[in-house]
């Protein structure tokens, strides 16, 4: 028998599984708890969830809390580092308005930074990539609107999230309940350990000593996914299909998906065995904003509604819900009404997160880096022949 028909025996339940759950490498940014759910550097993520998201970023590249002074400096750091590299966006007004999914225009608006690449210096780009993506965001959801150049030009002393809602124009109530919301979309989303996807991708890609710009663009072509990313798209989607927020009708609706064999989006995880925290804080700060709002209404029973019905499953490990269930409803109350956009906010918090496990990584094994990623694959049902 051959090494790799030995293999073939051994590892065969291992194989065409997409590599769920085989340890390939360390993570130092985070790590996710079957109960307590996604931990930052050791702190639960319930008790970030009202931290500024620069303080958020801070932590996860310097693996501790900023101080007063420290918080200070790193965000007089971002707004010294905001201005995009005159010209990188211009490709948004040669697109087409309206043409392909707003995802892979975020790609491909990382990609037009790399011009601005520092030589040798990864941890610069990331902090400058940081600095320079509410812009990039704001220019994106304008450019595609039709509306061209940004209605109110960048003000960075604003913050990360109240300078991207202010280029969008967004005044008053509306901006308050924008910046609430996305501060805390922010922070909840940034980092979940190394192994889902695209964080997996971003870092396969570096490990060749791509740029920071093409891995992490990579990263977000991962993330555009339905199985992915997009799954905050499409459970907003989802909610809006149930169109009730009645427990008799909302589970009669999931009953009947279920037995048209249809997803119910917004429960379930790979990792957790209970309700994703970040869930938990969102449905906080949806009976914040937005208690009356229908949409909110029907989330409200679906999460009542949804773990008993799919817990009669044996084979259901966890019914309860995820982050997306609420992230998409907050989103649309925000004043976001195009789910297609979702992924872009997810995107963005990601950014920070992959970069700065793509920093880790690039500087571990005493600077010489993380090895270029080369998982084995065995050859199957390939006999030799000959012409």
């Amino acid at each position: 028998m051959s090494d790799e028909n030995v293999l073939f025996q051994v590892l065969d339940t291992h194989l065409d599984t997409g590599m769920r759950g085989i340890p390939v490498g360390t993570c130092k940014t985070s790590f996710v708890d079957p109960v307590d759910g996604v931990h930052y550097a050791g702190y639960p993520i319930a008790d970030l969830s009202n931290v500024d998201p620069e303080d958020a970023a801070f932590l996860l590249f310097n693996k501790d809390m900023p101080n007063e002074n420290e918080s200070r400096m790193w965000k007089e750091t971002l707004a010294e580092c905001s201005e995009i590299p005159s010209g990188s966006l211009d490709i948004f007004d040669s697109i087409g308005i309206g043409q392909g999914h707003p995802m892979d225009w975020l790609s491909m608006g990382i990609m037009s930074l790399a011009r601005a690449e520092k030589e040798n210096d990864i941890s610069s780009d990331a902090v400058n990539l940081i600095a320079w993506m509410p812009e990039l965001m704001a220019r994106l959801f304008m450019s595609r609107g039709g509306r061209g150049d940004i209605v109110t030009p960048s003000n960075p002393s604003l913050g990360m999230v109240g300078n991207f809602v202010s280029m969008l124009g967004m005044k008053g109530e509306e901006a308050i309940r924008a910046e609430r919301i996305l501060r805390s979309f922010l922070v909840l989303h940034m980092d979940h350990g190394g192994g889902n996807l695209s964080t997996f991708a971003g870092k396969a890609v570096a490990s060749s000593r791509s740029s920071l710009f093409a891995s992490i663009a990579s990263a977000m072509n991962a993330l555009s996914g339905p199985l992915h990313g997009r799954a905050n798209q499409s459970c907003l989607e989802f909610v809006q299909k149930v169109g009730t927020s009645d427990p008799d009708e909302v589970e009669a609706f999931v009953r009947g998906e279920l037995a048209a064999k249809r997803p119910i989006f917004g429960f379930g995880h790979a990792v957790l065995r209970a309700e994703d925290p970040r869930a938990t804080v969102q449905m906080k700060i949806g009976e914040e904003v937005c208690p009356d709002d229908p949409l909110f209404a029907t989330v409200r029973t679906l999460r009542e509604v949804a773990p008993r019905v799919l817990g009669e499953n044996p084979k259901i490990s966890n019914p309860n819900a995820n982050v997306d269930l609420v992230s998409g409803t907050l989103l649309y109350n925000a004043g976001f009404r195009k789910p297609e956009y979702y992924t872009t906010f997810f995107g963005w918090a990601r950014v920070i997160g992959i970069s700065a496990q793509i920093v880790d990584e690039r500087k571990s094994r005493g600077g010489k880096g993380v090895p270029i990623y080369r998982p084995k694959y065995l050859a199957r049902d390939q006999p030799v022949r000959r012409l």
